[in-house]
């Protein structure tokens, strides 16, 4: 299993969302909790609102009952879908029927002694995601067990080449690879050890 923990300390509580130029809100990545099965349509209506958004979701193949193949698109993370927005913007969105709330950091203390902070889940960890979930030949699901750390690999051949992260061995002695998105747990996985190397 493999593990980035690069960005373990990046999820962050919003206080003051100011970006590089003054007076200028930060667009962050943020965690809608959305119905389940409806993620995909909150995304498109987000987005014709002009908000950029993601739902984690894998191509995957489907059989169905009467033996027919075919591939469809399964949602990774039920019920969630990032936006990228401002503060502002994120009270706004709050509003629409068809979200239920933002997503809390659970680890994070009070907010004014009352809340927790908003989850907000930091660039890179949405980058490696997307990756992950569309140069995957394999199913990638998400785990919010700890893992035990080992040693820091590289996956050097096949369309995951060049990601990073961590290596643990399963009890059948398989490997699996683990990236590391805080707040949602671990993406998970299996890979051929022929295809790794030490990170040097």
């Amino acid at each position: 299993m493999l593990c980035d923990k690069s960005d373990s300390k990046e999820v962050t509580s919003v206080l003051n969302n100011v970006g590089d130029a003054v007076g200028v809100e930060k667009r962050l990545w943020y965690v809608a909790i959305v119905n389940n099965n409806h993620e995909k349509s909150v995304q498109e209506r987000l987005e014709r609102l002009g908000h950029e958004s993601y739902v984690a979701k894998q191509r995957v193949v489907r059989i169905w009952k009467n033996g027919r193949k075919g591939k469809v698109d399964k949602v990774v993370l039920p019920s969630m879908v990032f936006v990228k927005c401002t503060e502002q913007e994120r009270k706004e969105i709050v509003t629409l029927p068809y979200i239920n709330r933002f997503m809390t950091n659970k680890a994070g203390g009070l907010t004014n002694g009352l809340s927790k902070p908003l989850a907000v889940i930091p660039q890179k960890q949405i980058d490696t995601l997307r990756f992950m979930l569309g140069q995957s030949d394999v199913p990638v699901t998400l785990v919010d067990t700890p893992y035990k750390l080992h040693d820091r690999i590289v996956i050097v051949r096949g369309s995951l080449k060049g990601l990073e992260g961590e290596v643990l061995e399963t009890a059948e002695g398989k490997s699996e690879l683990i990236v590391r998105i805080d707040i949602l747990g671990c993406a998970r996985m299996s890979i051929n050890t022929i295809d790794i190397e030490p990170v040097r």
